[in-house]
């Protein structure tokens, strides 16, 4: 295992002269590098990874160097300390990975093209130039980039273009910053530009295989978002512009990158006449997620990556504080409890899950921080909580205390909690360390005793066998009674004579009110059916925790899983699009329990039916003007839940509303489209629909659109067919890398095939790990597979593959909590299977 050294020790650079020379058409880089800094020792190592160090001259004169490729380092004599510069000459090749400097390819009118970007997140930045790589070595970055340019090519990066000499575009100098947030990028680009109220260019780039309105969306809400943080935070936006860049190739979400944003373009760009509701949302909350980091992560930077979650963390709240702000319309804190509550909750239930903040012992452990259950989901709601505690006007400012404080520079968790604490008087530290530090979460019991006094217990919850270690946390209760105390940090606390409560609050005790803390509540029977026989007086996020919480206390096998059904009944006519999503994944889930073309999948259709019949007959398949939000969101789950339910008026209008759009797909309602698809596929499939969709899909440049045929055509039933998309999976003609794990997991959780899939990865795993390892969704492969495996022999087959890979740094974790998921859904279905389909053929 490689030993971790921090070259920022023994040098600390001030200054980058970097000179890069690209060469598209031979796949080189050609670069020269010179640093400015002070060197505490005349032995000094700084980095490089696959770069070919030809000298390293100081003063004119050739500095003794060696290349240490295990440390990843130069390591390098210097002829004094103090103050040093010196310039490192180098070469190194243009790759395909999608680190470092990399192309991305894109086709305009069949004619194939390719512009070139970075990403230097992690530690990449050491590809593309010699640099101290490490997020406390900040320093100031003059680019000089020359590349094979021919008329009609744009290049930009962090900072505007100073001037060009020789064919060499030289870029004004960076303000202090971390190596990983250097960006540059060049190609034929289009562009639109706005400025500001305080007078920040915004613009939005992309290439010119779009059409120009789907640029739109994104500048309008770049434009409002920087004027928005720079208000909340009250500190200016430090840069003369916020560039968005929608990159091709791109294996991460979005990055950060100060100045210039890179985005996948499924992320940024959209077409405003057809695009759902539930993907603007998504666009939004990812801009407003890296325009956050503009300040909080770029302007003041985690001191070391064991602390990415000040960077993460907080910018996951703030994407939803800041949209909120934006499109008070949307109620955009309910995608909040859909998508990253759920998702913490779950991942945290399972023992050996990571805490919120990591030590880093090893470098290849630093990609395996970026858990988004976790770093950002769990994270985030830790900071909702803090938000809670606070206040808005203590927490801006405490944010504005700590910009100050540490603005281009460095800090830790405890810096924020100290700038927090003074601005509220609250010791934020010692509540928030219980949740930062130890992994998992509680579950507190709510009870009457035999005294008939209402106590409340906390434990460590888990889904699966877990190791309990007498865990407690300080957990802000957030409840309905006055009696509860605001912070519960003893392991049990007894509130009083239950019935004097109950009559003196006229309402059912409830816990976590808002669902924001992080934790779930297990009520016994005359607490929970008091709540249930109210739960028409409910708001939908409480209706949902309840459902959630429940779903969950199954999975971990304290409550029945059998017992969950009866309430699906109770809920399906909801008109809320949060309830309907907690409500169809407690019903997706029961479909392991029923063995494939068995009697008990069928009865478990005619639930689906049941369920949905009257949902689909009040909203129907198409969109109407006017409609709520609500309605917009929940369309898809329950014309999905149709679906599997095989109704015969629903698979009959969407093959009708295929047949009438067949030769205009790209243009059938965004909000559908990927469902008509699904059920063409499933339902009348054939060789020529497939290859139609598979043409369709390479030939699109709409975002929206590619990722409907991406779910749609892996649902084929014919063994060709399934072979044909397995054989595309190495094709980065057709299905890129950046793609290959949805296409990977959709024919996965297809019955059909799921045997192709899963012999293809085992089969394949060199390849995989030599395309996409050491990037940070590699471990995702794994996790993906545990998501739906459920039987004994899969269990066996994912352990006998996986258990021999469990020294492999980085994957470590991952693979123990993925047995472990899998382990205890077959526990589950083995304990569970008879109860729950019995009650599924009772309704």
């Amino acid at each position: 295992m490689a030993k971790l050294e921090r070259f920022y020790n023994t040098f600390q650079p001030d200054h980058y002269d970097v000179f890069i020379d690209i060469n598209r058409a031979e796949k080189t880089i050609n670069g020269k590098t010179t640093i400015t800094g002070n060197a505490n020792d005349p032995q000094i190592a700084i980095n490089q990874k696959n770069l070919q160090v030809t000298s390293v001259q100081a003063d004119g004169q050739e500095l003794d160097f060696n290349i240490d490729n295990d440390a990843e380092a130069v390591r390098i004599t210097l002829p004094q300390t103090g103050k040093v510069t010196f310039t490192v000459t180098y070469n190194t090749k243009l790759t395909d990975s999608m680190m470092g400097i990399y192309p991305s390819y894109y086709e305009v009118d069949g004619e194939k093209k390719q512009i070139i970007g970075t990403q230097f997140e992690t530690t990449f930045a050491r590809q593309a130039f010699p640099c101290v790589d490490e997020p406390e070595a900040k320093a100031t970055f003059s680019l000089a980039i020359k590349f094979d340019e021919h008329p009609g090519e744009t290049i930009i990066a962090n900072m505007p273009e100073d001037h060009v000499e020789n064919g060499i575009h030289y870029f004004g100098p960076t303000v202090r910053m971390s190596t990983y947030l250097v960006a540059f990028a060049f190609g034929e680009l289009q562009s639109k530009i706005t400025e500001t109220k305080g007078g920040v260019k915004v613009g939005v780039f992309a290439t010119k295989a779009h059409q120009p309105k789907e640029l739109d969306f994104a500048l309008d809400i770049a434009k409002r978002a920087i004027e928005f943080y720079e208000d909340f935070y009250q500190t200016p936006y430090p840069l003369p512009h916020s560039w968005q860049l929608a990159l091709p190739d791109f294996s991460a979400g979005a990055m950060e990158n100060w100045g210039l944003v890179t985005y996948r373009e499924a992320y940024l760009l959209l077409d405003p006449d057809n695009t759902s509701l539930e993907m603007k949302q998504l666009v939004a909350t990812v801009i407003t997620h890296e325009l956050a980091h503009q300040w909080f992560g770029d302007l003041v930077t985690m001191k070391w990556w064991d602390d990415l979650w000040l960077n993460e963390s907080f910018a996951n709240m703030m994407e939803y504080v800041a949209v909120d702000a934006l499109q008070p319309d949307w109620h955009i804190w309910e995608l909040f409890q859909t998508s990253e509550a759920p998702m913490a909750l779950q991942r945290d239930a399972t023992d050996g899950v990571q805490s919120v903040h990591v030590d880093v012992n090893n470098p290849a452990e630093i990609d395996a921080l970026f858990d988004g259950a976790i770093v950002y989901a769990k994270g985030s709601r830790m900071l909702v909580m803090v938000r809670a505690l606070l206040g808005d006007k203590a927490l801006r400012e405490g944010l504005k205390n700590y910009f100050a404080a540490h603005k281009y520079s460095n800090a830790t968790g405890a810096d924020l909690w100290k700038a927090l604490g003074d601005a509220s008087g609250l010791n934020i530290g010692k509540i928030m360390n219980s949740w930062l530090e130890q992994p998992g979460y509680p579950v507190v019991t709510a009870k009457i005793n035999d005294d008939g006094d209402l106590v409340l217990s906390q434990k460590q919850f888990f889904i699966g066998d877990g190791k309990d270690v007498d865990r407690q946390w300080q957990i802000p209760l957030n409840s309905n009674y006055d009696e509860a105390p605001q912070i519960m940090a003893e392991q049990k606390i007894n509130l009083g004579n239950y019935q004097t409560l109950r009559d003196k609050n006229s309402q059912p005790f409830r816990l976590n009110i808002g669902n924001n803390s992080h934790f779930i509540v297990k009520y016994d029977d005359t607490l929970l059916n008091d709540i249930l026989d109210h739960a028409d007086e409910l708001d939908p996020i409480t209706q949902r925790q309840l459902l959630q919480d429940l779903r969950l206390l199954a999975q971990g096998q304290q409550v029945s899983y059998a017992s969950l059904i009866p309430l699906l009944k109770q809920f399906k006519d909801s008109t809320s699009a949060i309830v309907n999503a907690e409500l169809y994944q407690i019903a997706n889930s029961l479909k392991m329990f029923a063995k494939p073309d068995s009697p008990a999948e069928q009865e478990l259709r005619q639930f689906f039916d049941l369920l949905s019949k009257d949902q689909v007959k009040r909203l129907g398949w198409l969109p109407k003007d006017g409609e709520s939000n609500d309605d917009q969101l929940t369309r898809p789950y329950i014309l999905s839940a149709s679906l599997f339910a095989r109704n015969n008026d629903s698979i009959t209008q969407a093959h009708q509303i295929f047949t009438e759009n067949q030769d205009k797909l790209e243009s059938l309602s965004a909000d559908i489209r990927g469902l008509v698809l699904k059920n063409e596929v499933q339902n009348f499939g054939s060789a020529e629909l497939f290859d139609k969709l598979i043409k369709a899909y390479q030939q699109t440049a709409d975002a929206s659109f590619k990722q409907d045929l991406r779910m749609a055509i892996p649902n084929t039933t014919d063994p060709a067919l399934i072979a044909k998309v397995v054989s595309y999976f190495e094709n980065a003609d057709i299905i890129k890398p950046q793609d290959l794990r949805a296409w990977y997991r959709g024919l996965l959780a297809n019955q059909a095939g799921q045997q192709a899939a899963w012999n293809w990865l085992r089969d394949e795993w060199q390849w995989l790990n030599d395309t996409v390892g050491g990037d940070m969704e590699f471990a995702t492969f794994i996790t993906v597979t545990a998501g739906v495996f459920h039987t004994p022999e899969r269990l066996n087959e994912f352990t006998d593959f996986f258990e021999p890979k469990l020294n492999t740094p980085g994957l470590t974790r991952e693979i123990k909590m993925d047995i472990s998921v899998i382990e205890s859904k077959v526990n589950l279905i083995n304990q569970e299977q008879t109860a729950v389909n019995d009650a599924i053929a009772q309704q």
